[in-house]
C-alpha cells in the first residue's frame, strides 16, 4: 500500500469513537467508556443487545442504533487492545461489512474478520468470552454501587421522616399549650360581655346593646376556633376515642340542618336534605359525627356564591349509609385538591383572603371519619362546586 493511500484511506475506528454519542443522554462518549460518564447506562450491554438485533435483521427493536458505527466498535476496541487485529485490518473489514450490508446480507464484525481470514474461529470465541467475563464484572459493580445509594438514600429518607416527626410533636403540643393559654383569658371575657348583654351591670344605650352583641358573637367564635385548636392537637398526639351510641339517621341530618340554617339564610343560600330511610339506626360518635356534617355544610355554604344551593344527601346501599354534601360553589382547582386537607392551609393564602377559618376543619373531618373506618372523598370542578362523600355502616361498631 503506497503512502498517500495509506494516508487516504478513512480511519472508520477512530472517527467512530470520536463521535459516538450516548443513545440515551445524546452526550459524547470517550472511547474508552464501559458506561456512559453522563448518565451511567451500560454501553457493553446494550451493544450486545444491538448486535443480536443487527444480525437477526430487526435493527428497529434494538434499545441503540443498530449500526456498524455503533456495535463494531465494541468488539473492535477490544481486538487492537489485545494486538489480536491491525487497525489496517479492521479497517478492511468494516468496509467489507458496510458492503454486504447494502447487498443485503448482515454479517457481525467478527463474521466478516473469520471470512476475510483475520481471526479464527477460537480466537475470536476467546475475545467474546473475556468480553462476557468484563461485562459480568462491570454489571456486578454496578449492582453494589446501586445498591449502596439505595441504601444511602433509604437512610436519608428514615432521618428526614423522623425529623418531621419530631417537628410535627413540637407543633401539636405548641398548639395544645397556646389554646389553653387562650382559653383561660377568653372565659373571662365571655364572662363580662355576658353580664353587660343581660344589662347585670346596668343599663346600656342601644348603641352599647349593638356593640355587646358584635363583642359576644366574637367571643363565641373565638372559642370555637380554640376548642378545634385543642381537639385537633389532642387527635393529632393522641388519636381520636370515639363515644360510640345509637342514633337515628333522620336525627342526624336534622340537627345539622338546624345548625347551619342561620348561616344558610344570610348568605341567600338554599339548604335541604334528601335523605334516604330516615329511621336507619347507626353506631357512631354522635358528637363528632354530627360535627363533621356540620364542618363539611358550613364549607359549602361558605365557598357557595348567593343563590346557590348546599344539599345533604343519603342513600342506603348494601348494609352502609352513603353521606354526600353537594354544593354549587367555587369549586377546587384540580392540581390543588390534595391541599385541602393538609392542617393550617387554606387555598386562598393572601393577606386579604376573603374566606376565614384556620384551615383545620377538614383535616379534622378525615381524622374523625377515619376514626369511624370510613374515608373522606371529595369530586369537584373549578367554577361549578363540590361534592364530598363518605361511607358509614349501617349496624356494629366501626373497626
Amino acid at each position: 500500500m503506497s503512502m498517500s493511500s495509506a494516508q487516504d484511506k478513512p480511519k472508520i475506528v477512530e472517527e467512530t469513537l470520536r463521535v459516538i454519542m450516548c443513545p440515551q443522554c445524546q452526550n459524547p462518549l470517550p472511547g474508552d467508556a464501559r458506561t456512559c460518564p453522563e448518565c451511567g447506562v451500560d454501553l457493553a450491554l446494550l451493544s450486545l443487545l444491538g448486535e443480536k438485533a443487527y444480525l437477526e435483521g430487526f435493527p428497529d427493536t434494538a434499545p441503540i442504533a443498530s449500526t456498524p458505527q455503533w456495535l463494531v466498535p465494541r468488539i473492535g476496541e477490544y481486538l487492537l487492545g489485545q494486538n489480536l487485529l491491525s487497525q489496517e485490518d479492521l479497517e478492511r473489514a468494516l468496509r467489507k461489512q458496510k458492503e454486504s450490508a447494502t447487498q443485503g446480507h448482515r454479517m457481525l464484525l467478527g463474521q466478516t474478520l473469520i471470512q476475510m481470514g483475520y481471526l479464527d474461529r477460537d480466537t475470536l470465541d476467546r475475545a467474546i468470552t473475556q468480553q462476557i467475563i468484563e461485562l459480568h464484572a462491570a454489571l456486578q459493580e454496578s449492582n453494589k454501587t446501586l445498591e449502596l445509594r439505595v441504601s444511602e438514600r433509604t437512610s436519608e429518607l428514615r432521618r428526614a421522616l423522623e425529623r418531621l416527626a419530631e417537628i410535627n410533636q413540637i407543633k401539636a403540643n405548641f398548639i395544645s399549650n397556646i389554646s389553653h393559654e387562650l382559653r383561660t383569658p377568653l372565659a373571662q371575657i365571655k364572662g363580662y360581655v355576658e353580664l353587660f348583654s343581660d344589662h347585670t351591670l346596668g343599663d346600656l344605650t342601644p348603641e352599647q346593646d349593638s356593640a355587646v352583641s358584635v363583642m359576644r358573637r366574637a367571643t363565641d367564635r373565638l372559642t370555637g376556633l380554640i376548642e378545634d385548636l385543642i381537639e385537633f392537637s389532642t387527635a393529632s398526639k393522641e388519636g381520636l376515642t370515639l363515644r360510640v351510641e345509637e342514633i337515628h339517621l333522620g336525627d342526624l341530618i336534622a340537627d345539622v340542618i338546624r345548625r347551619s340554617q342561620e348561616k344558610a339564610g344570610k348568605a341567600s343560600v338554599d339548604l335541604h336534605a334528601e335523605i334516604d330511610a330516615q329511621q336507619t339506626v347507626l353506631y357512631v360518635d354522635r358528637e363528632r359525627l354530627s360535627w363533621a356534617l356540620f364542618q363539611l355544610v358550613d364549607n359549602g355554604i361558605k365557598f357557595t356564591p348567593a343563590d346557590g344551593k348546599v344539599t345533604i344527601i343519603t342513600e342506603s346501599n348494601d348494609g352502609t349509609i352513603e353521606f354526600r354534601v353537594a354544593d354549587t360553589g367555587i369549586g377546587i382547582p384540580t392540581d390543588r385538591m390534595g391541599e385541602i386537607f393538609e392542617p393550617f392551609h387554606q387555598l386562598d393564602n393572601a393577606a386579604t383572603r376573603r374566606y376565614g377559618g384556620t384551615g383545620l376543619g377538614l383535616a379534622m373531618v378525615k381524622i374523625i371519619l377515619e376514626a369511624h373506618g370510613s374515608e373522606l372523598n371529595v369530586d369537584s370542578i373549578e367554577g361549578k362546586g363540590s361534592t364530598f362523600s363518605f361511607i358509614i355502616p349501617i349496624s356494629g361498631k366501626p373497626s
